[in-house]
């Protein structure tokens, strides 16, 4: 009979640990970002806006770990699957969700399980994928 073990979930503390890398990243680039991590249920357990960042931000943080948690991959992966004839084409006008294919969402795993995702917004696209892709290496 096999066990298997899972992983630990994704803890506040690791949320926490993941929007610091994330905004001091932003940070020492100058971009004013805000940091949104999701649980793998997609529930919020840390947020964090600069003061300075876009309102929108907030957002867009926000819909982008939410849609690297649903689909278990980097928004900035997912781009191209929405253009026309791609095929998640119709997907985001397809559910009613807040879905964002948008660079700077990236799942988190632990032991190759989903635990979690973080999102980025704020910055260029390409700036939001590297601060959160940032925040999830260093919490390997």
């Amino acid at each position: 009979m096999s066990t298997t073990t899972a992983p630990a979930p994704l803890t506040t503390q690791d949320a926490e640990a993941l929007v610091t890398v994330a905004y001091r990243a932003a940070e020492d680039a100058g971009v004013r970002v805000s940091v949104t991590v999701l649980d793998a249920g997609g529930h919020l357990i840390a947020f964090r806006r600069d003061d300075r960042a876009v309102l929108i931000s907030g957002e867009t943080s926000t819909r982008k770990a939410y849609t690297a948690l649903q689909l278990d991959s980097p928004t900035a992966d997912l781009v191209e699957a929405v253009q026309p004839g791609g095929v998640f084409h119709t997907l985001p006008t397809a559910l009613d969700r807040p879905l964002l294919f948008i660079a700077g969402g990236v799942p988190v795993h632990r032991d190759g399980r989903l635990i979690g995702a973080i999102g980025v917004g704020g910055g260029a696209p390409e700036q939001d994928h590297a601060f959160a892709s940032t925040a999830v290496e260093s919490l390997a």
